[in-house]
């Protein structure tokens, strides 16, 4: 498992290929990858980065979660009409 200094959530979506991404600890946090593992991996750096560009423009940036969890939303979106 990939360590991570917040909570994620990873959301499915109607393209198979496609999943999102966010941090509800981490405002302004997204991303999107090609599969769940690709998320983990994108978010661990991404946070990284967020955490860094917050410090460089003196924005708070929240205290890491000593037990951050990850929510997974694997179910299929159904197209929208």
């Amino acid at each position: 498992m990939i360590d991570l200094k917040y909570s994620l959530v990873i959301e499915a979506t109607p393209d198979p290929n496609f999943f999102g991404f966010f941090s509800p600890e981490l405002q302004g946090f997204t991303g999107a990858g090609n599969s769940i593992e690709d998320c983990l991996y994108k978010a661990r750096w991404g946070m990284e980065e967020h955490t860094a560009l917050l410090g460089e423009q003196n924005l708070p940036i929240p205290e890491p979660n000593p037990n951050p969890i990850i929510v997974k939303n694997e179910e299929r979106l159904a197209p929208v009409a």
